[in-house]
């Protein structure tokens, strides 16, 4: 067991992650960067800003998605910087909320990929349940004002995760959707794991090819039940 000093065991006895994601990401959690992406996070909620998703949703993905149990990560950006839209998930939208166009694209794609019954909702808890590890690149973001946490140490810390899951993890599937996530890419080794890249499901480079037809989820599917793992039921709950 790795030891650390008492400031190192103080923040991480703080944090607030499934006991695996806390042991793998430690050395990051109680790194500078984070030190300073905290104090970065503290100055704008202080000057009043509100930022997306909520405090409490920011790490949602590893809540429900712990190190153990994930299968497949789907990468995103930042999360949507419109109200009532960021959910700790990547592209996923609660229940209730408009499906914003990339995600209208990716369950377009997952009908005509597997025929599942095309969801009225963009919810994808259930995704994340089964070991779908629903990443962004950052994890927050300012109201109204899209990457404006770029820069600002949440994507070392996210390369840590994907550094993560590629040594923790045995044949999992990385879909890398758009150049920005297949810049991760250089974490992953494609001897242990399955990487699929594609262009990024928004409408301006779906729509001019490299998306639609692409299958990723029963690629994915294929893969992992040739490695005896229990496939993703992809088809949301209505």
């Amino acid at each position: 067991m790795p030891t650390y000093t008492p400031e190192q065991q103080a923040i991480l006895d703080n944090v607030k992650l499934p006991d695996d994601w806390k042991a793998a990401l430690a050395d990051e959690l109680t790194s500078d960067n984070m030190a300073n992406l905290r104090q970065f996070l503290r100055a704008e909620y202080d000057a009043g800003k509100t930022l997306y998703p909520p405090a409490s949703k920011m790490f949602a993905a590893f809540d429900l998605t712990p190190l153990s149990q994930v299968k497949v990560v789907i990468l995103g950006q930042d999360p949507y910087h419109g109200a009532n839209q960021a959910m700790g998930l990547s592209f996923s939208v609660p229940k209730g909320v408009h499906i914003p166009p990339s995600l209208n694209n990716i369950l377009r794609e997952l009908a005509q990929d597997i025929g599942v019954t095309p969801s009225r909702h963009g919810d994808l808890t259930y995704w994340a349940q089964q070991g779908v590890l629903l990443l962004n690149s950052m994890l927050s973001v300012q109201a109204g004002n899209a990457g404006s946490h770029q820069g600002k140490g949440w994507e070392r810390f996210t390369d840590a995760v994907i550094a993560a899951v590629n040594d923790k993890c045995q044949h999992c599937v990385f879909i890398l959707w758009g150049s920005y996530a297949q810049k991760k890419g250089r974490f992953i080794d494609p001897e242990r794991h399955l990487i699929l890249t594609a262009k990024h499901p928004s409408p301006l480079s779906a729509n001019q090819g490299g998306f639609f037809g692409t299958r990723p989820f029963s690629k994915a599917n294929d893969y992992l039940k040739a490695y005896g793992k229990t496939p993703i039921d992809w088809q949301l709950p209505q």
